[in-house]
């Protein structure tokens, strides 16, 4: 993840930028892409970031980048991790869980 993040409520997109190594251009395209997403604007337009945002926008980095998803498989994975909180675990949705574990395992290694 991004360590050396300042202690400010809000980041400009340029300070993001510089942070994540990341165009500017490709924060506000990723904006529209994954709807969790989504900095406040100033009163003259500028995007605000949060810590929240500033570490999302690093987990996506990560998803495209180094784990090489699509933007779809990404998106998928990180409302995935939504989608099941530790503190939601019910015995029926863990159940669930596992049982998408599975699927998935067994898909991947049907794929090898």
């Amino acid at each position: 993840m991004i360590t050396g993040i300042p202690d400010k409520h809000y980041l400009r997109i340029g300070e993001v930028s510089a942070l994540t190594g990341l165009p500017t251009s490709v924060l506000r395209f990723w904006e529209t892409e994954f709807s969790s997403l989504a900095p406040k604007k100033s009163s003259s337009g500028q995007r605000l970031y949060t810590r929240k945002d500033v570490e999302l926008v690093a987990q996506i980095k990560e998803l495209l980048y180094v784990e090489k998803l699509t933007i779809e498989g990404a998106r998928q994975r990180l409302e995935g991790k939504k989608k099941y909180r530790k503190s939601d675990l019910s015995g029926e949705t863990l159940a669930a869980l596992l049982h998408d574990v599975k699927l998935e395992l067994t898909s991947l290694r049907d794929q090898l």
